[in-house]
């Protein structure tokens, strides 16, 4: 091996495309140098079929060494010329023998010396070189690397790898000569799985590895997109409905169907069902479909009816201060209001329902009741009718009780007194309404005026 090849290592630089092999001149150090990595390089991405390449490297230690040319005959002064068989020259060329051959064995033990260096260091060399094949998501190529391990050759070959990528042999693991290294990279992909969403990772490069990835069942499934489709490093959105089994119960007969229906709806008429009118189902029939759900069809016949109901008065009460407590006197009767109510009477599935209130009209407004409230101090006292027997009087004509009224309904209360006597005397209202205070203190007024004549039958019964 010449010294200019030994050069060739020690300045070598990067890997990367070379020319094939080819022996080397002969010609010593103005040879050119030999190529230790004849194998080609192929260019990131580029797919090769198995079994159509081939790998061209040859180690330093297996390459075909070109025999030295013998050495040319050299002229002798002595050819052709008569030798003289005398000792002399016989001892001369001996001497001359000797010497060459000491002066050839000092020329040959430094290179030899030079050759054993350079064949280890070569060795050395060669000891790190790796054939590896490198498949980045699916593309293959072999390349040679002196990388120790997985990391350092991702990173020599510009390889980046995320949270959701796969490599194999791991990051990390050390790398021998033949090995293969996988690198897979993931896809993001939006799922909507029977309704439900969710964002996932693959790293399949095909929408049915991916199915297959995620353990979807994809026979009889719906998909948004055809299976064979690629996913590219960006992701894409997938809707997927599995098949289900669905029983559909519909005027008195259950149907169970295999479907993939997005709706209650599509999956009853998929089984051959039509709703009509106000006809609906027992679930929502925009909802999603459930595996083993069972679906009640409702057959809605309806009328509606209107009904006039009346809309009770409110009552405002305000105090008078001329009115004696306890005494209350309606200023303004009220007025019970009235409205009109529609309602709609059902029947389901033969059966009717309550009826619902679906429309409220105010045809006439209530008016309020206003009522005076006294709160005047009743007198109890009247000049020259305290002494005198009233609770004899009042058992007698009302049998005590102070809202009693007569047969005929001319006279109320405890001194049955006709309503123009009781205002007569500052009462307001009907006396029965008033209180039993009041009506003794009119009464009392009253025998001021009259004496006992107003009770022509129980009159009597003050004095006793």
């Amino acid at each position: 091996m010449s010294p200019s090849q030994y050069e060739t290592y020690e300045t070598y630089e990067a890997y990367g495309p070379t020319a094939p092999y080819a022996p080397p001149p002969r010609g010593g150090h103005d040879a050119p140098p030999t190529d230790l990595h004849a194998a080609e390089t192929l260019a990131y991405g580029v797919h090769v079929a198995p079994g159509t390449y081939e790998d061209t490297y040859r180690p330093a230690y297996e390459t075909p060494q070109v025999p030295a040319p013998a050495p040319a005959p050299r002229a002798d002064a002595s050819v052709g010329r008569a030798e003289v068989p005398d000792g002399r020259s016989a001892r001369r060329r001996r001497a001359r023998s000797a010497e060459r051959s000491e002066s050839t064995m000092r020329r040959l033990v430094p290179q030899a010396l030079v050759v054993a260096f350079l064949a280890g260091g070569t060795s050395a060399f060669v000891a790190k070189d790796k054939a590896i094949e490198l498949s980045v998501d699916g593309k293959p190529r072999t390349l040679h690397t002196f990388a120790d391990d997985v990391t350092e050759l991702l990173a020599e070959e510009g390889v980046r790898v995320g949270a959701h990528d796969v490599v194999a042999p791991a990051p990390g693991e050390d790398l021998d000569s033949g090995d293969e290294v996988a690198v897979r990279f993931g896809r993001p992909v939006r799922l909507t799985l029977d309704g439900q969403r969710r964002e996932v990772w693959t790293t399949a490069r095909t929408v049915e590895g991916a199915l297959e990835q995620l353990g979807v069942r994809a026979e009889g499934a719906y998909l948004s997109v055809s299976r064979s489709l690629p996913i590219g490093r960006e992701g894409l959105a997938l809707d997927v409905r599995t098949e289900r089994s669905v029983t559909i119960m519909a005027d008195g007969r259950a149907r169970t169907i295999r479907t993939n229906a997005a709706t209650v709806r599509e999956a009853v008429q998929q089984a051959g069902i039509t709703l009509r009118g106000q006809d609906t189902t027992s679930v929502a029939p925009d909802s999603f479909p459930r595996d083993g759900q069972t679906i009640t069809v409702l057959r809605i016949t309806g009328t509606k009816e209107v009904r006039e109901e009346l809309i009770p008065f409110d009552v405002e009460r305000t105090e008078d201060p001329s009115l004696f407590r306890g005494t209350e006197v309606v200023e303004r009767a009220g007025q019970e209001g009235l409205r009109r109510v529609t309602y709609s009477l059902r029947t389901v599935n033969g059966v009717k329902q309550k009826p619902r209130r679906v429309r409220t009209e105010v045809v006439r407004e209530p008016r309020t009741r206003l009522v005076k409230v006294g709160t005047k101090p009743m007198p109890t006292s009247v000049r020259g009718a305290d002494g005198l027997n009233w609770q004899g009087l009042a058992a007698c004509e009302s049998g005590g009780r102070p809202g009693a009224v007569d047969p005929s309904g001319t006279y109320g209360g405890l001194y049955q007194f006709d309503t123009q006597t009781w205002q007569s005397l500052g009462g307001s209202g009907r006396p029965q309404d008033a209180p039993a205070a009041e009506q003794t203190f009119r009464a009392k007024k009253l025998y001021v005026q009259r004496g006992a004549s107003p009770w022509p039958h129980c009159g009597r019964r003050l004095h006793g």
